[in-house]
């Protein structure tokens, strides 16, 4: 079994409102001097596969495919 950590960040340069609704929200509740908030999203994920290398292929395909909105977002894979 190999586990896996997806995270699925905005590039630089794309609005965020998501995360500047939360860095509103934050000053709201008294955390002064948080500067910026960006937004992502993160996926933990088991593979049964023994194949370390074709492993790590079909986790960029499914991040190219389905996890993450390439226009938009970068996204980064560890495996444990």
């Amino acid at each position: 079994m190999i586990k896996a950590r997806v995270t699925v960040t905005l590039k630089n340069g794309v609005l965020d409102p998501q995360g500047k609704a939360i860095e509103h929200a934050l000053d709201g509740l008294g955390f002064a001097g948080v500067g910026s908030v960006r937004q992502g999203k993160v996926f933990d994920i088991e593979i049964d596969s023994a194949d370390r290398a074709r492993t790590e292929a079909d986790l960029k395909a499914m991040c190219d495919r389905l996890l993450a909105n390439t226009v938009i977002e970068n996204y980064t894979v560890a495996i444990d």
